[in-house]
């Protein structure tokens, strides 16, 4: 290899491990988001499960997701080789860095749909399991295979730049089904099915978390294309414009509902429109890149209202955030492509991918969840939910100096 060609190489692994570095930083930002939308005696529950998501998550992508996906894959459905990689080229150990990141994303999704009533050891359980087999087997469909061994969609066309489908609608489809099966927080809706709102303890956190995911989105978009590529000013600037264009989209939707201007969904809405991007964002022009991300984030105020009329206890508002976002961002490439505008041969692969994605994540979670709670209940207790799961799970609280009587009685009343 030539001089030249070292440095090069050198630099985009240094551009790789960057950019992973800013993926893992999202993790913070879910964290604080989620602790900020759940009352104060679940703070230190909803922390480790994300904390532990990256944990456990990696230890189980790099044993077996990453071979899974991004393996040897002459029949285009799982990865043969690569488990528990070692002995191999340095360049290998950056792009297994890398997608490590983008797993634990999809799986931490989860935690917050989930949030005040779920035991840690079952949902950790959950969660490696999303990160081993159901995140990296449509991933493996996607994004997977090397030229001539590509995964089946990939090789039918399908698009999907940095995972609005493989990560965001997975792991909002994921959640979903979490959602069903470990059924509403006690008290979230009454007797006559009317919602009764569970306000979080800290909009501080809510914000800062949401800027934090937003720093580390350039990570996860503009990461995903090589070091030097010309096309990152348009990746990053879409990427910008689409978590900008979902924000004005929430506003609108509430304005359009007769709603305050939320601070909660105004931020979720600019994280679907990140979301709506995500797919998109080096093949659309600028002001296609705004539309689509104030698209998403009008769906995802709608969304969250269905989803509540429906009595579905979503905390943070994770599926119409990530599910509605990834299917709409998916869907917006066939249309605002900007080489292919409103391709109908390109947009019903999208659709296909989309379809796809959903049965395939919701269907396996719901098996997932189900039979796990049969083995080890997802659950909470009724009275452990009631004193919150810091101190029944954990036994410690996040704000100690305003909780002294829940310290006081002991952990032997947990």
């Amino acid at each position: 290899m030539a001089v030249g060609d070292e440095v090069m190489a050198a630099l985009g692994l240094v551009w790789l491990v960057m950019a992973g570095a800013l993926v893992f930083f999202m993790q913070a930002g879910f964290a604080l988001l989620e602790a900020g939308m759940t009352r104060a005696k679940n703070t230190v529950n909803v922390i480790m499960k994300n904390y532990c998501d990256m944990c456990f998550g990696a230890i189980a992508f790099w044993l077996l997701g990453y071979g899974l996906m991004f393996g040897a894959n002459p029949s285009g459905w799982l990865g043969t080789s690569g488990f528990a990689l070692h002995g191999v080229e340095e360049s290998r150990y950056g792009s297994l860095f890398f997608q490590m990141m983008f797993a634990a994303t999809a799986a931490t999704i989860v935690s917050g749909a989930v949030a005040e009533r779920a035991r840690f050891g079952a949902y950790i359980v959950g969660s490696v399991l999303v990160t081993a087999w159901i995140y990296p087997v449509f991933g493996a469909w996607a994004w997977g295979g090397a030229p001539g061994e590509e995964g089946w969609l990939r090789a039918m066309g399908f698009i999907d730049f940095a995972g609005a489908s493989v990560v965001h609608a997975v792991g909002g489809w994921t959640a979903l089904a979490a959602v069903l099966v470990i059924g509403p927080r006690l008290g979230r809706f009454g007797p006559d099915g009317r919602s009764r709102q569970i306000l979080g303890h800290n909009l501080t956190l809510v914000a800062t978390g949401a800027f934090v995911l937003w720093l580390g989105w350039f990570g996860f978009n503009v990461g995903s294309a090589p070091a030097g590529s010309t096309g990152l000013g348009r990746i990053a600037l879409n990427t910008h414009l689409g978590g900008a264009g979902g924000a004005v989209g929430a506003m609108l939707a509430l304005a359009l509902m007769r709603r305050k201007l939320l601070l909660t969904s105004t931020l979720n809405g600019s994280i679907a429109g990140l979301v709506s991007v995500t797919a998109g964002c080096h093949v659309m022009e600028p002001g296609l890149a705004l539309l689509a991300g104030l698209i998403g984030g009008l769906l995802s105020v709608a969304a969250a209202a269905a989803l509540e009329a429906r009595r579905i206890d979503d905390v943070v508002g994770a599926v119409s955030v990530h599910a509605v976002g990834g299917v709409w961002g998916t869907l917006a490439v066939g249309l605002f492509h900007a080489g292919r505008p409103f391709d109908l041969g390109l947009l019903g692969v999208q659709a296909l991918g989309c379809l796809v994605a959903a049965v395939w994540a919701f269907g396996m979670a719901w098996v997932v969840y189900t039979l796990l709670d049969r083995v080890m209940p997802l659950r909470a207790s009724t009275l452990h939910e009631q004193r919150g799961l810091d101190f029944s799970e954990h036994h410690e609280v996040g704000y100690p100096e305003f909780q002294q009587e829940r310290v006081h009685r002991g952990k032997h009343d947990a």
